[in-house]
């Protein structure tokens, strides 16, 4: 009897025991899957992550291997174009850095017969514009046999007109806008407004003309003189470009430097442009090379953002509210 009874409390040990072991391993168990299912969903957003940084890279890199892959190819030859288009100025698409890594990587290929710069431009900067000029005219130098063509579009005005005329030759449509050769600075007075208003205008300045041409200052005789005279210099190493691009082709009237514009068909007369044709018509015509490869450096997002951000924050702490431009 007692016999029995030990086997029936070994029995009911055994079968407790055996339950929690069995509970203790379906425990094991699902810790075990869950760990294996959270290492394979860490694998999966790991590979995601990789997958979407590859295709972030590859639609950065993708027009420069479409390039260098195509200029492999590229057995005739191309026209190399550069956009020189809308204002030029540091915080713009036509700004001298771009356009002048887009010039150079132009000249080092291989395939390029050669470059056209497609100006469609009023003006902008005379610093950028002598920029890209010089930068042109020291490409001539070392690439002498390199034809570099200016094709106008619907306007090529002041500071595109100073870049154009770097150029071998400069095409045009007979009703292109074309000229302007000339320097302005603009700018409002607001004098008597505060005062209109009822407010109280507070300006410190550490040196005498440091609030020179204040809008709310009357105009100071002397400034105005200060500030002619640096016109006078900007446009004077604005007419030095031109005349060392044109050449004895420019015809020199008393209105050839006076900021007048003028047709396409007019400035060919004038000698500021030497004929007619858009950019096919040159690539095709002039050059002898009618494939076009646009050179134009894509502008990177950050590198946009960060130059408006630093152009807005040059603007709030501008020394004047005028601005000098060629246009």
């Amino acid at each position: 009897m007692e016999s029995n009874n030990d086997s029936q409390a070994v029995s009911k040990s055994e079968r407790k025991d055996g339950w929690e072991r069995e509970t203790i391993e379906k425990l094991a168990f699902a810790a075990i899957t869950e760990q294996r299912r959270a290492r394979r969903w860490g694998i999966f957003f790991k590979m995601l992550t990789f997958l979407y940084l590859v295709a972030i890279f590859a639609a950065i890199m993708f027009p420069k291997w479409k390039d260098d892959i195509g200029m492999g190819l590229d057995i005739k030859g191309h026209t190399a174009v550069i956009d020189v288009v809308g204002m030029i100025a540091e915080d713009k698409d036509a700004n001298a850095g771009r356009i002048i890594k887009g010039l150079r990587q132009a000249a080092k290929d291989n395939s390029t017969r050669g470059i056209i710069l497609n100006v469609n431009s009023p003006g902008g900067s005379p610093v950028q514009s002598d920029y890209i000029f010089h930068e042109i005219r020291e490409l001539k130098k070392e690439y002498p046999d390199l034809p570099i063509i200016s094709v106008v579009g619907d306007i090529c005005a002041s500071g595109g007109y100073y870049v154009a005329s770097a150029a071998d030759k400069i095409y045009v449509n007979q009703a292109s806008l074309i000229g302007s050769i000339g320097v302005l600075m603009n700018g409002f007075g607001f004098v008597d407004t505060l005062d209109k208003l009822g407010v109280e205008r507070r300006l410190l300045t550490s040196g005498e003309h440091k609030g020179m041409l204040d809008p709310f200052l009357p105009v100071d005789e002397e400034e105005i003189q200060h500030m002619q005279k640096l016109l006078g210099q900007v446009h004077q190493q604005f007419i030095d470009a031109v005349k060392e691009g044109r050449g004895t082709r420019l015809k020199e009237t008393d209105l050839i430097f006076s900021g007048m514009v003028w047709t396409g068909k007019e400035g060919v007369e004038l000698g500021l442009a030497d004929d007619f044709g858009s950019v096919n018509y040159v690539a095709k015509q002039v050059i002898g090379a009618e494939k076009l490869v646009n050179f134009t450096p894509p502008e990177r997002l950050l590198d946009k953002l960060a130059g408006r951000i630093g152009a807005s924050f040059g603007k709030s702490l501008g020394v004047f509210s005028e601005k000098m431009l060629i246009q």
